[in-house]
This record gives C-alpha cells, structure tokens and sequence, in this order.
C-alpha cells in the first residue's frame, strides 16, 4: 500500500488549521507553519497549489493571510487527497475508470489482485468522500478532550 506523501499530509494539516478558524480572521503563513510544524517554503507552495484549486483564498495587506475558501463541512479528505495524490487506488488497474493495466494483469477484469485492490479502493473512497474537514477535526478535538480527561483521572489517583 502506498503512503501518503509529506505534502499531502501538510496539505490537510493546513486545512485542518484553516477549518478551525473558519469565520474568522485570516491565518498567517509563519503562524501556521509554527503551529502546525510546517516547513514554511513548503506551505506557501502548498498554500498555492489549494487556492488554484478554489480550497483556499488569501487576502494581501494588513489583516491579511489565509481563509478556507469553503466551509469545513463541505471539504472532503477524499477530494484533497485526490488532488494532491491523484487516484486513491493502491495499484493502477483498480483506479476508478482505470485505462491502465498492470504489467503482470493478463487482464484486469479477471485478476483476482486486481480484483480485490476495487473493493479497497472503494472502500477507502466511502470514507475518505464521507469525511469532511470538519468532522476530522470535531473527531480530534473529542478524542483531545478524552485523553485530556483521562490525564486529569489519573492526577487525581
């Protein structure tokens, strides 16, 4: 199985950061890259590529920076992966619409490999297309305030 890349994972670190302050002020690049751990040359390309794509908008001058260009519930995972990884198959013969075939595949439609790695694809997809920026970030924040819980239980032993 592939990985994903360092530059699609700080894409969605970006996003992330993006989505939690939606509806306010826009995000400076140095902020971001500090807070998020970010290589600040690579998140401004980074930061380029998403706004060529509509995901993003910067604003220029003082009070200036970033803003997700659409709301957090709307983005999904798998529409930025998409983007930044290309086809969420893990072997080219079972991307969807596939035109391409692997060399040790007589034929695609009858490789068991093949075969299988379809229903992974579609598998990861349903959750990756089902999960927007949003929910991945109220599932960090409740599994933050669990762990911040369970920290404070323990103090108290």
């Amino acid at each position: 199985m592939r990985t994903l890349s360092k530059k699609t994972q700080y894409s969605l670190r970006a996003l992330y950061a993006l989505a939690r302050a939606y509806g306010s002020s826009p995000v400076l690049i140095a902020g971001m890259a500090r807070q998020e751990r970010i290589p600040k040359k690579f998140l401004e390309q980074i930061l380029l590529k998403l706004k060529s794509h509509g995901l993003v908008q910067s604003r220029k001058g003082k009070g200036g920076g970033y803003l997700l260009a659409q709301a957090p519930e709307s983005v999904t995972l798998g529409n930025v992966i998409r983007l930044m990884e290309g086809p969420l198959a893990p072997l080219p013969c079972a991307a969807q619409g596939a035109c391409c075939t692997c060399p040790e595949c007589a034929d695609a439609r009858y490789c068991e490999t093949c075969l299988v790695m379809q229903d992974v694809r579609k598998a990861i997809a349903a959750i990756l297309d089902s999960t927007t920026l949003a929910e991945a970030c109220r599932r960090a924040d409740h599994a933050r305030a669990g762990s911040q819980a369970l920290d404070e239980l323990l103090l108290q032993i």
